[in-house]
């Protein structure tokens, strides 16, 4: 698939337009950045015929899949945005210790300058759109970089972007070269969702310009099922959260851990699911994606030769399709359960217990997702407890990530940083300090020379707390009683 490339030439232009936009100040005002998050709104709904057939004609996504996960989902985040961006955007009073009393303390939120979004080809409109959003929220001009791999989305969003005619909002189009390029630029901010290969490449070109990142990149995110779980549930919500997107999804339940006594049974409701979403023959279904291009395809069948195909398991290579399958028997050490899957295999191990559930996801990576399944609380409480991932979902697959309410980020090899709602417009901005003292009292106790009493007046009010602060307590204590 050929793709539109910027000319390399033109790249280093493009980020100095953007911050030629920024340092004019054009983008600090309130009014600024609404008047630019409407007008991405609209354009997003002007051109969402064209957006819905590029995602067709990229990876046969479904339309209203599509329509939901991309352009619903950047549209709600812009509704949500607008309706708390004063809030996020107005100056937070803090106290001040006693001793550095009579002051102010505030946080001022000020917007970092110039940020570069590079955007996965998965989901290549809500993952270029929605940081965007977060940080134009911030007061920052964007640079986008949407991923080659979905040709005629990036053209899609190109001309959006052009419609938008905003100069805060620059784009630039390609592959490794021009990405390359870009990344030699400097920004304020970077964020970049990928694989992790490509995440230490972002990184290290960002460490030459001291550039702060946010880096989602994913990993094996597994699925837990107790033998105390609504099974019949667990597998409805597990087929959903996996073969959504053909399994193209960073969060997608990459593997399952089932307790022994409700492995078969786990195993035939997921079956019976899919069946229920895509009929028995998936590749007829309009709802059933395809995969992006012919190496991922590759890769994927290749995983497919692991353990033993309880569902599933046909594929076409002409049209790019694997059909959403279902593994049993799979050892821990095969490959399939070496790398992220990213696509419709989902292997079911069955486990004698949580515990030992735990220890597998904790004897790997910190994954960008986990989900827990058990109608007992204190099964969910513990699996939550004795791991560690990015995000959590109880009884459910993927729906942390569509609350703009929760931040979206990953831990450790799974990414670093978050966005989405205030999480988003905190990564964007910096927390500036700001400490405002009056010249009509000067008390002299932080002075030299520190006399016996002024050091105990000092120790004394550095145990105080601000009168504002201690009032705050106790009306807090009042409503408790």
């Amino acid at each position: 698939m050929t793709f539109t490339a910027t000319p390399l030439d033109q790249i280093a232009p493009t980020v100095a337009r953007a911050r030629e936009v920024f340092t004019t100040g054009a983008t600090g005002p309130i009014a600024a950045r609404v008047s630019t998050l409407r007008r991405l709104a609209q354009e997003l709904r002007a051109h969402e015929a064209r957006l819905l057939d590029a995602l067709a004609a990229d990876f046969g996504k479904p339309r209203h899949e599509a329509w939901f996960t991309e352009i619903g989902f950047c549209t709600a985040e812009i509704d949500h945005t607008l309706a708390h961006l004063p809030r996020w955007a107005k100056v937070q009073r803090v106290p001040t210790p006693a001793a550095y009393q009579p002051a102010a303390s505030t946080i001022v939120a000020e917007p970092l300058g110039v940020v570069g979004v590079i955007a996965p080809w998965n989901y290549p409109v809500q993952l270029l759109v929605a940081p965007a959003i977060a940080a134009i929220a911030a007061g920052n001009t964007v640079v986008l970089k949407p991923s080659e791999l979905a040709a005629r989305t990036a053209d899609a969003l190109a001309a959006l972007v052009a419609d938008l005619a905003d100069p805060a909002v620059q784009i630039v189009q390609g592959g490794v070269a021009e990405t390359t390029e870009l990344l030699a630029q400097r920004f304020d901010h970077i964020i970049y969702t990928g694989s992790g290969k490509v995440g230490r490449i972002v990184m290290r070109a960002a460490a030459e310009h001291l550039t702060p990142v946010t880096l989602e990149l994913g990993g094996k995110s597994p699925a837990i099922v107790s033998r105390h779980a609504n099974i019949d549930v667990a597998g409805r919500r597990i087929a959903w959260g996996k073969f959504v997107n053909a399994g193209q999804t960073c969060i997608a339940p990459d593997y399952v851990l089932v307790e022994r006594p409700v492995h078969d049974e786990l195993v035939a409701a997921i079956g019976r699911h899919v069946d229920a979403f895509y009929g028995p023959d998936p590749q007829r279904s309009p709802d059933y994606a395809r995969i992006v291009d012919e190496s991922h395809f590759h890769r994927l069948e290749q995983l497919m030769h692991s353990g033993t195909v309880a569902h599933g398991g046909r594929t076409d290579a002409d049209l790019r399709y694997i059909e959403p399958t279902v593994l049993t028997g799979v050892g821990r050490e095969e490959p399939v359960m070496a790398e992220e899957i990213f696509g419709p295999i989902l292997p079911v191990l069955a486990v004698d217990s949580l515990a030992e559930a735990i220890d597998v996801v904790n004897a790997g990576d910190r994954p960008l997702a986990l989900y827990t399944f058990s109608e007992d609380a204190a099964e969910n409480a513990a699996v939550v407890a004795g791991t560690s991932s990015g995000g959590v979902c109880v009884n459910a697959t993927l729906l942390h990530v569509a609350n703009p309410n929760l931040p979206f980020g990953g831990v450790g090899p799974s990414g670093m940083g978050a966005y989405h709602g205030r999480s988003g417009f905190d990564s964007f901005s910096h927390r500036r300090a700001v400490h405002t003292r009056t010249t009509k009292v000067d008390p002299l106790v932080l002075y030299p020379p520190y006399t016996p009493i002024k050091q105990r007046l000092v120790r004394a009010g550095l145990r105080l707390p601000d009168p504002r602060d201690l009032m705050a307590r106790l009306r807090a204590s009042v409503r408790r009683r």
